[in-house]
């Protein structure tokens, strides 16, 4: 007679036995901060398609991956998609001028364009 296999129902023992209870809490800690809305944001999308214990435990999941990283390559916590997670207007065209002007300043310094091609271009009416 073939049985199917036994599934794992419990999404928290995929991070093990010692380390689930801790990374939990800090987990809730995360989303609840009011400084950083990271984690906060990647919650309620998790949380809306899979339900709140399944989002913590990505969440969980997501800081114990960001934690490794850190640990093994000595950067600061820097996400890749941070740019993409729901700000307010003022912040994103905060971020998008201070990239637009690191840009320019990396163009001036390879010698790509020069200051005054910048100048000429922004005075212009398109």
């Amino acid at each position: 007679m073939n049985l199917p296999a036994k599934r794992n129902l419990y999404a928290s023992r995929e991070l093990g036995f010692t380390s689930n209870p801790p990374l939990v809490q800090v987990a809730h800690a995360a989303v609840k901060a009011k400084d950083n809305p990271y984690y906060r944001i990647k919650y309620e999308r998790i949380a809306k398609r899979r339900g709140k214990k399944r989002a913590i435990i990505a969440i969980a999941r997501m800081i114990l991956t960001a934690i490794y990283h850190m640990l093994s390559t000595g950067e600061v916590f820097n996400p890749c998609d941070l740019y993409q997670v729901d700000m307010t207007v003022e912040l994103r065209d905060k971020q998008k001028e201070k990239a637009l002007k690191r840009a320019v300043s990396l163009l001036i310094s390879q010698g790509i364009v020069q200051a005054s091609d910048i100048l000429d271009s922004t005075l212009k009416p398109a």
